[in-house]
């Protein structure tokens, strides 16, 4: 079932709400690290970036960051809160994110989904996403990145 939500670019005065809602989802965020407030307010304002928040009323029930590198889109930070799943809210998060991506001349799109995140797996596998397996490597500069 869909509902009608009203779904707007985040902006800083929805830190807080982000931040529980993360928190209520089983993602752990990085409030010393990438998502501080000091760094949201820079993500936030960078004017490619399509961080998507999907409300009903004032609440906050869904969030979808999309970024790119100029040549592959990435969406992160699919949540949507517990109590609003299977109302098709995160499809039409990254759908929305996707045409706004699309919009700088992205044609492919990619999303990193931790192995055991069946339901997250099940809305890309939805959406046409190919589901392949792989290695993710890293290396950080310092610990609060």
């Amino acid at each position: 079932m869909t509902i009608a939500l009203r779904i707007r670019r985040l902006r800083l005065a929805d830190y807080d709400a982000m931040i529980h809602l993360f928190r209520v989802c089983g993602l752990s965020p990085r409030t010393k690290g990438r998502e501080s407030r000091t760094a949201m307010a820079a993500q936030l304002r960078t004017p490619r970036n399509r961080y998507l928040g999907a409300f009903d009323g004032a609440r906050l029930v869904g969030t979808v960051f999309g970024t790119h590198d100029s040549r592959k889109g990435w969406i992160n930070r699919l949540a949507v809160d517990p109590a609003y799943r299977r109302r098709r809210i995160a499809s039409q998060l990254v759908r929305l994110c996707e045409r706004g991506l699309r919009a700088q001349g992205i044609e492919i799109f990619a999303a990193l989904i931790e192995p055991d995140n069946s339901a997250s797996e099940a809305v890309f596998r939805g959406l046409g996403y190919e589901i392949h397996p792989m290695l993710y490597a890293r290396r950080k500069l310092h610990a609060g990145v």
